[in-house]
């Protein structure tokens, strides 16, 4: 069970995503629909046939240091940046805003994650050199 339905009896807990499920931290990343959409954008492409959507298995894959660097490093962005982006679009729903598609959320995130590859390059230029290709190389 939920923290917050413990907290707060009474609240709805229902998934404000999917609207399909009661909402915990394994079903919000990445069990439900909306958000493994959202997740498998940003992932597979990088992480082929080793591509999760459990939060366990995700945990092990952001610490397994025999990764590539620049793959742990997209990995580990893109899960930061997709964890950041669902709770704020869980949070604009949640107080009646209206929703943004998961197409759209996608793309944000997406350009958001390109934007800092970007800048590191700029800022960092050897040690970061080819992370923006690597990056757009993994793009399904």
């Amino acid at each position: 069970m939920d923290l917050v339905s413990l907290w707060s009896q009474g609240v709805d807990t229902k998934c404000v995503l999917c609207k399909n499920s009661s909402e915990s931290r394994n079903h919000l990343f990445f069990e439900c629909s909306f958000s493994a959409q959202v997740w498998a954008h940003l992932v597979k492409g990088i992480l082929q046939n080793l591509f999760t959507a459990e939060w366990s298995d995700i945990e092990i894959l952001l610490v397994d240091r025999n990764r590539e660097r620049y793959q742990l490093f997209c990995v580990r962005y893109a899960f930061q940046a997709a964890v950041y982006a669902l709770w704020r679009e869980r949070n604009r729903r949640r107080h009646g805003e209206p929703p943004l598609p998961s197409q759209a959320l996608m793309k944000l995130v997406h350009k958001g994650i390109q934007n800092k590859l970007s800048l590191m390059k700029l800022q960092d230029g050897k040690r970061f050199d080819g992370i923006l290709q690597y990056w757009f190389a993994t793009r399904l």
